[in-house]
């Protein structure tokens, strides 16, 4: 904007900004205008600040208390948020989010915890083998933040390429991942097929713990 102490009032009261009312910035939420009296997308009162249009944050924002967008899409680059009612959200770099509640009624999120390990390969015999426990493969890896109560999800990269006896080896493996302690996962693979049995080749494992709360 120009300096307006070496315009005439007349040429430079349009790059003015106001509010749409006649009593100033009031408790009523406010259309803020130029001087030519064309809206701009921005609204203020004593008590809010609201847009009509999109609000692009370049840097961080951080809000101590709620926001509400039950409508539309909300795009946000980096985001630190204490409670977020969002009906859309869009994230393009990074939300950091202390509880995140999906839903009116559903439960709270409070951590998630997300883990790699690497797999050296197993030989599983079927389900069937007289050598007690040959038909599955056990272990432990680490997930830092992982806690006794958190539901669990995971795989293995290599699973889908088992071979064996019968060409269906990969579709009778079953794996289920568990916390055993804090920052430890369980995972247990187990070949469940009658018949079948051959080797998992090297891979890696992951893991992906989160905690709820009501």
């Amino acid at each position: 904007m120009a300096t307006l102490g070496t315009q005439n009032i007349s040429t430079s009261y349009v790059q003015l900004i106001k509010t749409s009312g006649t009593t100033g910035i009031d408790g009523t939420i406010q259309t803020i205008t130029d001087g030519n009296n064309v809206s701009s997308a921005l609204q203020l009162s004593t008590g809010g600040v609201s847009s009509t249009g999109s609000l692009s944050v370049t840097g961080a924002a951080t809000f101590s208390s709620s926001i509400s967008a039950t409508t539309g899409t909300a795009t946000i680059g980096t985001e630190s948020v204490n409670t977020s009612t969002i009906g859309t959200l869009a994230v393009t770099n990074t939300a950091t989010v202390g509880t995140l509640k999906v839903g009116a009624s559903g439960p709270r999120l409070t951590a998630v915890s997300y883990g790699t390990a690497a797999f050296t390969g197993s030989t599983f015999q079927d389900l069937d083998s007289a050598t007690a426990g040959s038909n599955v493969t056990t272990g432990t890896f680490t997930v830092t933040g992982a806690a006794l109560g958190d539901i669990v999800f995971g795989g293995l990269t290599s699973i889908g390429s088992s071979t064996g006896t019968n060409a269906t080896l990969a579709q009778r493996l079953i794996p289920s991942f568990r916390v055993e302690s804090a920052d430890t996962i369980r995972y247990v693979i187990l070949n469940t097929d009658i018949v079948s049995h051959g080797t998992t080749p090297a891979g890696t494992l992951y893991a992906t713990a989160m905690r709820f709360v009501t």
